[in-house]
């Protein structure tokens, strides 16, 4: 039987593209009452089966908020482009340590991290893998 990582299919090649910063290019993120919204850049990101990765810029609004801590089972990475994210905050989004751009998570499976909220809004680069 082939392992999980020879079933999965790789991310797609893509040489360098244009990325679309207008408005139409990004899509909300469910949940989150479209104050986050993201652009995919590669996805092959499977959680049934614990495999893959996934590449994104996420922007968030000013104010928004996630009210809790998250933890997941993939690795995970990020890097802010722009703008302030806080981490730490309460449920209302007050407290907190506020980064600023140019700085950079590296988060392992299992890491219990947030809640997060961002005070003038920012865009996050992020990457997620098995």
């Amino acid at each position: 039987m082939p392992s999980p990582s020879q079933t999965t299919l790789p991310k797609l090649h893509r040489e360098f593209f244009a990325i679309d910063r207008r408005d139409a290019a990004w899509q909300p993120v469910p949940a989150t009452a479209g104050r986050i919204e993201e652009i995919v850049l590669a996805d092959n990101l499977d959680p049934a089966t614990g495999t893959g990765s996934r590449t994104r810029l996420a922007r968030w609004s000013a104010g928004a908020l996630i009210d809790r801590p998250v933890v997941h089972d993939f690795h995970e990475e990020v890097f802010i482009v722009e703008g302030d994210f806080v981490v730490g905050c309460d449920a209302q989004g007050q407290g907190g340590e506020s980064f600023g751009a140019y700085t950079f998570a590296c988060r392992p499976p299992g890491a219990l991290h947030g809640p997060f909220t961002t005070r003038a809004g920012c865009v996050l680069f992020e990457t997620s893998y098995y």
